[in-house]
């Protein structure tokens, strides 16, 4: 299915009904996200490969990998012992096409890796993420992002669906960079696909999770998931928050001081 999704969206790139655009970074370079994100992140949480061992980073979404290997550049860049940094990326997307493009541009083949994966499916997400956290010995990610995968998400799948991505996404991983689009893209996607002559996304009219969307991951997020906002980051050229989440420490005592963190996948 996730061929046949590549090569859809392939025939017009405005037409991707889950997100998975084939020219995503033409108009969205990384360096929008970029900008936002401290080359120090992963020290100013932290995090410490000569303290703690590998640091584990996921990202949801990936399309064809341009902002993952942009991002650990970026991180990788500022960490202690730059010969053996001891920092890996796994980038995910259920766009098979896509992931094919990351795997054969990837400059760092020893450290990051891509693979197709649909987020929603559970089992799924148990059986590959799970593989690749147990080489680690580990069962989370100390840092993911999910940048602008919400809307598909909810749009595709509906209410629940957006709950339990947002829910599995705070078992997976320890600190969270969060880029939910707002309402008005929403509307604009749909308006798109109408223009384009496809049919409606079957849950649009029907969702009832609505208005501010980076608030309304936010009160999911700290309400049911043990999670609380750190700070926002800033406003991307798109008018997008950038937050940033992590696991609420338990018994006061400050999540990422623990190599584990309590994560299960």
């Amino acid at each position: 299915m996730a061929a046949s999704i590549g090569e859809g969206a392939a025939d017009d790139p405005g037409a991707a009904p889950y997100g998975n655009f084939i020219n995503y970074y033409d108009f969205n370079p990384p360096e929008n996200r970029l900008s936002l994100i401290p080359a120090t992140l992963l020290q100013d949480l932290g995090y410490s490969a000569a303290a703690s061992g590998p640091i584990l980073t996921l990202d949801v979404g990936c399309n064809s990998g341009d902002l993952s290997v942009a991002l650990y550049r970026h991180l990788v860049g500022h960490m202690e012992g730059a010969g053996d940094p001891q920092l890996y990326m796994l980038g995910c997307d259920l766009d098979e096409v896509l992931i094919q493009r990351a795997q054969q541009a990837n400059p760092f083949p020893q450290t990051v890796n891509f693979i197709s994966l649909d987020i929603t499916q559970e089992q799924a997400c148990r059986a590959q993420l799970g593989g690749y956290l147990s080489r680690f010995g580990r069962c989370s990610f100390d840092l993911g992002s999910c940048l602008a995968v919400t809307m598909w998400v909810h749009l595709n799948h509906g209410d629940q669906a957006l709950l339990d991505l947002l829910s599995r996404l705070a078992t997976l991983c320890r600190h969270l960079l969060l880029e939910a689009q707002p309402w008005k893209c929403y509307r604009s996607a749909a308006r798109r696909f109408r223009k384009l002559g496809r049919r409606d996304f079957e849950h649009f009219k029907d969702l009832g999770i609505r208005g501010d969307m980076a608030v309304q991951a936010t009160k999911h997020l700290e309400q049911s998931c043990g999670m609380e906002l750190v700070r926002s980051l800033g406003s991307t050229a798109w008018d997008r928050r950038l937050l940033l989440f992590r696991r609420r420490p338990a018994g006061g005592e400050d999540g990422i001081s623990s190599t584990e963190g309590g994560g299960s996948s």
